[in-house]
């Protein structure tokens, strides 16, 4: 058994570095929602030293709503804001001697190309030229067009959040969206990639299947989060490697 772990990271927000050094993959926030120059090429610079892969964590151009609130652009004004921001990444990346390997959007975005075959498009149609893998939920559109188009794609499971039972996240502002216990979230996940299954806030289980787990940076207690979660995993005999 082998999983990533993946975290967002250049957020402004919790101990990137410390992340880093138990995720695999850092999702760089690339100036959509959060992070500029600078902060793109520190967390650049800190995942090349760890040997992570880079990400673009591309978003709304929505810094005031941190990209959590659903924009209806003209086509053409999102598609030139997410290539901007992977121009920018990859210009960080560059300059601190790495690479960028995959797209994963995020907040309102990741949950919009979920199911709209659009903005879905848009997406892959940002990864395709460079032949970068995309993250998404499992079953999702963008997943299923990324793959059409003959890209990577990395279905992931997040740990510190709760699940609906049609496999969707539970929306944040409802009870049980966010889950802050190292011990009961790494128990969720071992059970997770050794059994494909997760417990909804119902009880039911639902089906997922992820080759990657992300930890969100802006989680209380993120970083023990993290730890605990690579610490269940490899003592359950999983391989810890990001998805080349």
């Amino acid at each position: 058994m082998q999983i990533d772990l993946n975290a967002d990271l250049g957020e402004g927000m919790g101990d990137d570095a410390a992340m880093l050094d138990v995720v695999t993959s850092a999702n760089v926030a690339c100036g959509g929602h959060a992070g500029d120059a600078a902060s793109m090429r520190a967390v650049c610079r800190a995942a090349v030293a760890r040997g992570a892969r880079i990400g673009a964590h591309l978003s709304y151009p929505d810094v005031v709503g941190f990209g959590r609130v659903a924009m209806d652009l003209p086509t053409e004004v999102l598609m030139a804001s997410l290539r901007d921001q992977l121009d920018q990444l990859t210009t960080a990346a560059l300059a601190e001697g790495g690479r960028v390997t995959f797209v994963k959007p995020h907040g309102a975005l990741y949950h919009r190309v979920a199911g709209d075959p659009e903005v879905a498009d848009l997406v892959v149609s940002v990864a395709r030229p460079a032949g970068l893998a995309v993250v998404g939920l499992p079953g999702s559109v963008v997943l299923r067009r990324a793959a059409a188009a003959g890209l990577v794609t990395i279905p992931e499971a997040f740990a510190d959040r709760g699940y609906l039972p049609d496999g969707g996240l539970v929306p944040r502002d409802q009870p049980g969206a966010v889950l802050r216990y190292p011990e009961l979230v790494a128990s969720r996940m071992v059970g997770l990639v050794r059994d494909g299954a997760v417990a909804a806030v119902d009880g039911t289980m639902v089906a997922v299947t992820a080759r990657s787990i992300c930890v969100h940076s802006d989680t209380p207690g993120a970083v023990a989060i993290a730890r605990a979660v690579r610490a269940g995993l490899v003592a359950a005999g999983v391989q810890i490697a990001a998805v080349t």
